[in-house]
């Protein structure tokens, strides 16, 4: 099994658990935030798009935690 794979499956039941989640959305957002916001010399548009992603990870991690799960349909 790849890693890819490993780690995805590890993300998915960490939402399973409210503090996991937080504490994830914290710690993958916080430096991709930091990242967006200084101007660096060896920045370039790859590390821009990476942390665009990385924030939007995190942001989705904390909602989860915030809000809870939802059913994937409703009857």
């Amino acid at each position: 099994m790849g890693l890819i794979p490993r780690l995805r499956g590890r993300l998915l039941r960490a939402t399973l658990r409210r503090r996991t989640a937080f504490l994830m959305g914290v710690v993958i957002a916080t430096p991709a935030v930091w990242l967006m916001s200084i101007d660096a010399s060896w920045e370039s548009w790859i590390t821009d798009g990476l942390a665009l992603v990385a924030v939007a990870t995190g942001i989705a991690l904390i909602h989860t935690a915030i809000t809870g799960r939802r059913a994937d349909w409703t009857e």
